[in-house]
């Protein structure tokens, strides 16, 4: 036998931590370069997303309304016509929203987009035909591009508020 102590558990316990500190450390540092090479997105700009982004809430705020203006017997589908109409109105301010690069209209309409790709994923399931079932896999793969391109928009925005505000970008 060796006249070297054997490692108790308080000993085995120590190595998990500071592994845990060095990765927790690798992604501060990996966060901070990220958050260095972002350049910041000034009022007036938009990305290529931002644009498609405010002309499909547009698109959907005109079908929504054209929708609920033209189907008669809308009550007994389960909507009603105020309500199409208050959709509307949301989608448009999004639609404003995100054209003047509002965090909160990206944001907004991101969390819709999440929405909508996993009520889709579950209308996949009942797709009963291959018409349905590729319209269905189509609106999953846009609807998480764009939305996947929208939250570099949104660090971009945030990135030039906290600019403006004299925060340190990288904290």
């Amino acid at each position: 036998m060796s006249d070297e102590p054997l490692e108790t558990a308080a000993d085995r316990e120590d190595h998990p931590d500071e592994a845990m500190r060095e990765g927790y450390a690798r992604n501060r540092a990996r966060d901070e370069a990220i958050r260095a090479a972002l350049r910041p997105l000034p009022p007036g700009e938009r990305t290529r997303a931002l644009t498609v982004a405010a002309v499909v809430s547009v698109l959907l705020a005109v079908g929504i309304v054209v929708g609920a203006l033209t189907t008669h017997d809308l009550r007994d589908k389960g909507g009603s016509l105020p309500f199409g109409l208050f959709l509307g109105v949301v989608f448009l301010a999004l639609a404003w929203g995100m054209w003047n690069g509002r965090y909160w209209a990206v944001l907004s309409f991101e969390a819709f987009l999440w929405f909508e790709v996993i009520m889709v994923a579950i209308a996949l399931i009942v797709a009963s035909s291959w018409t349905a079932f590729a319209v269905c896999v189509a609106v999953i793969g846009l609807s998480g591009w764009l939305a996947w391109k929208l939250i570099r928009v949104m660090a971009r925005i945030q990135a030039y508020d906290r600019q403006q505000a004299g925060l340190d970008i990288l904290s």
